[in-house]
C-alpha cells in the first residue's frame, strides 16, 4: 500500500523578536536571526529573506500568509497552483485555462473572465447582470428572451 502524498498549505505568522530571547536559528541560512521580525512557518524560523518560493524567489512573508509544500519544494500559491494545480478547458473558447488564473463558472462550466459574455450579442456581463444558460451557452436576458419568443416558450397574452 502506497501512502499518498498530500498537498498543504500552511500559515506564515510575523513575530516580532523580543530583545531578552535567546536568538533562534534560521531554517533556511542556519544563521541566527538578529533582526527585529522573524516568520514562523512549518514550526520552524525564518529570516523574512530566507522564506521564499522555490520557484520563483518571492519572499513569502510579503506576498501572503500562505505558503504551499508539495515534493519537498516551499512555494507560493501562483508556482504551487502552475505547477501542481487542476487546470480545465474554457467552455466558450475551448482552451485551457491556466490554474493560477480566475475564472467564472456556471454550473459546471468554467470560462476564461474575457469569455464569459453573451455568446450571442457578446455583451459582457457586470456584477448583478442576470445571465442565463440555455443549451450549454451563455446569453443575456436580452437574447434569452428573444429565444424564448422564436421558439413560442413565451407566456400566451389573452
Amino acid at each position: 500500500q502506497q501512502m499518498q502524498e498530500r498537498d498543504q498549505s500552511f500559515g506564515i505568522q510575523m513575530l516580532s523578536v523580543q530583545p531578552d530571547t535567546k536568538p533562534k536559528g534560521c531554517a533556511g541560512c542556519n544563521r541566527k536571526i538578529k533582526d527585529r521580525y522573524l516568520l514562523k512557518a512549518l514550526d520552524k524560523y525564518w529570516h523574512e529573506d530566507c522564506l521564499k518560493c522555490a520557484c520563483c524567489d518571492c519572499r513569502l512573508g510579503e506576498v501572503g500568509s500562505t505558503l504551499y509544500t508539495k515534493a519537498n519544494l516551499i512555494l507560493c500559491r501562483r508556482d504551487y497552483l502552475r505547477l501542481f494545480g487542476v487546470t480545465g478547458n474554457c467552455a466558450a473558447c475551448s482552451k485551457l485555462i491556466p490554474a493560477f488564473e480566475m475564472v467564472m463558472r456556471a454550473k459546471d462550466n468554467v470560462y476564461h473572465l474575457d469569455c464569459f459574455a453573451c455568446q450571442l450579442c457578446n455583451q459582457r456581463f457586470c456584477v448583478g447582470d442576470k445571465f442565463f444558460l440555455k443549451n450549454n451557452m451563455i446569453l443575456c436576458q436580452t437574447d434569452y428572451e428573444e429565444g424564448l419568443m422564436k421558439e413560442g416558450f413565451a407566456p400566451q397574452v389573452r
